[in-house]
């Protein structure tokens, strides 16, 4: 069992932030001895399932929402497996975004690059838009993809 201070610590939350979770009804299995709260293994596991689906752009109302299935059994299991499926679907999405980014990012790096050893942009622009170094290429066109 942890205390609040301790689960605090060692989730780089603040404390605030575990009163509010427990207020809002996500570990209703919480523990008090004397009034403090004790935290398990359960709410840990719970704890790291709420910044998963926190971090994957969910709000406090949808993963109560979640919590709030778990507690009704099995009678749950499809809502809960296409809450995930959903949540997967759009973390792809975001992923796939962030790719197309780093790849700007990339090509962007390598164009300056070589624009600096050159003293300017001639060559490169000769190359645009399909005529760059292979690994280049590839970052550009995915990239510039709609």
């Amino acid at each position: 069992m942890y205390t609040i201070g301790q689960v605090s610590e060692m989730f780089h939350l603040p404390v605030s932030t575990l009163r509010y979770y427990d207020k809002e009804g996500l570990f209703p299995e919480l523990k008090r001895v004397s009034g403090i709260r004790k935290f398990s293994e359960n709410e840990l596991e719970k704890l790291r399932l709420i910044e998963c689906l926190k971090k994957s752009g969910l709000e406090i109302k949808d993963i109560k929402r979640f919590m709030e299935w778990c507690s009704q059994g099995s009678s749950t299991y499809r809502l809960r497996y296409e809450f995930f499926l959903r949540q997967k679907e759009l973390m792809e999405q975001k992923m796939e975004q962030m790719q197309k980014t780093l790849d700007m990012i990339c090509y962007k790096c390598w164009y300056y690059e070589q624009a600096a050893a050159d003293g300017n942009e001639d060559r490169i622009q000769e190359m645009l838009p399909d005529r760059l170094p292979e690994s280049i290429q590839k970052l550009f066109d995915h990239a510039h993809e709609d």
